[in-house]
């Protein structure tokens, strides 16, 4: 059973509190540095945790992934560029 999951960076205030993220969906990454923190959960229920995270209030905002709105399917052109480089001019 494979559910779809998307990922939420969450731009926080302080990281001391980053382990109540935890009730909203799995914490992957925390950059104490940057102040941020990567959260994944489910992407039927996106709106409604993004909608909850940003009432915290150690949280400054919230970004959702643009990954799933990536085309990742790519193919090659049909015909090759032909005479794209001349090696025989000036012979």
């Amino acid at each position: 059973m494979h559910v779809d999951r998307t990922g939420i960076a969450v731009w926080l205030r302080s990281t001391k509190q980053v382990r109540h993220l935890r009730k909203y969906g799995v914490v992957y990454y925390v950059s104490k540095s940057m102040k941020y923190a990567v959260l994944y959960c489910n992407l039927s229920d996106v709106d409604e945790v993004i909608q909850k995270i940003e009432n915290l209030s150690f949280v400054e905002k919230t970004e959702r992934s643009r990954k799933p709105e990536i085309r990742t399917e790519f193919s090659k052109p049909s015909t090759p560029k032909e005479n794209a480089y001349d090696y025989n001019v000036g012979i």
